[in-house]
């Protein structure tokens, strides 16, 4: 795997795990504090009665005087930036927040929350899909890599192969949030997987099937199509699907592809009659107008 695949992966725990940074914070009662503009700011504590505390905003110096309901305790620098969640002391919104903002900034877009993997939208390609990191991935258990979405899709591969049972992995968010892309770079993935399944050792290929890397190739090229009829341009999203679709890949005993169907559902039919100001129709419309002559555009 190369170094610019590393670097949008792996936090330098060095960095991290600073003596001093560990100090200060138990010297100084560090807590999370509601702010009206930033959600939540760091502050220090300096004095407790029995239902309110005074709190020294950091960034400010500002003194507030808040109730204890409102202050949130601060996690030790050691878990800044940290890979699961769920491994934090303190787990709460706060603390969730900040972790999340921290990794985001440092390009860790991905950061698993318990079972949960939580995904930020960078809305900018990073090189963390190459078919190297596919294989540095591949068959490796979850906490041996850091988080990403190609882990998640191993994970239920692992677990079809091993358990001989159905998988499913679930992609959800509002609008904007990635849902697409991620689902694809999990096809991209089993695609990959299974089609090195197929061509190291597997049986021999019957006559009568599709040929070798067909299936795959067919699943990752069906996305182009389906965008096209079925997405759109909105305020917050270029790309933004309309439509909901459940994905069945079929596999055999020996764990490559055998098959696979899509269904969709919910379509956004009224898309093609009207549409808010600075969104689009599907995107196949433009893309047949795109394709036409200015004098075949100029027709009645």
């Amino acid at each position: 795997m190369e170094e610019s695949d590393l670097r949008f992966l792996q936090v330098q725990r060095a960095a991290v795990a600073d003596p001093a940074r560990a100090s200060e914070w138990a010297g100084k009662k560090l807590c999370w504090v509601p702010h009206e503009k930033d959600g939540f700011v760091a502050g220090s504590i300096k004095q407790e009665t029995n239902d309110e505390v005074i709190v020294e905003i950091c960034d400010t110096g500002k003194t507030v005087t808040i109730s204890k309901d409102d202050v949130q305790k601060a996690n030790p620098p050691k878990f800044d930036k940290v890979e699961d969640m769920s491994e934090l002391t303190y787990l709460n919104e706060a603390s969730v927040l900040h972790n999340l903002k921290e990794r985001y900034f440092s390009s860790l877009i991905y950061t698993y929350s318990g079972l949960f993997c939580v995904v930020i939208n960078p809305y900018k390609r990073l090189p963390i899909y190459s078919e190297s990191l596919i294989e540095e991935f591949k068959g490796k258990k979850r906490h041996e890599m850091p988080p990403h979405i190609f882990a998640i899709a191993d994970s239920a591969y692992r677990s079809m192969l091993q358990d001989r049972e159905d998988q499913s992995i679930l992609c959800t968010g509002e609008s904007g949030a990635g849902k697409t892309e991620n689902t694809k770079k999990v096809i991209q993935y089993l695609a990959h997987v299974a089609g090195a399944t197929r061509s190291k050792g597997g049986p021999q290929v019957p006559a009568t099937s599709p040929a070798k890397g067909e299936l795959e190739h067919q699943l990752l090229q069906a996305n182009p199509i389906l965008e096209a009829f079925g997405n759109s341009k909105t305020v917050k999203n270029d790309n933004s699907s309309r439509f909901g679709k459940f994905i069945r890949i079929n596999f055999d005993m020996s764990g490559y592809i055998s098959g696979a169907n899509i269904e969709f559902y919910l379509l956004e039919k009224s898309r093609t009659l009207r549409q808010a100001p600075d969104e689009r129709s599907f995107h196949i419309f433009y893309q047949f107008l795109r394709g036409t002559s200015a004098a075949e555009k100029g027709k009645d």
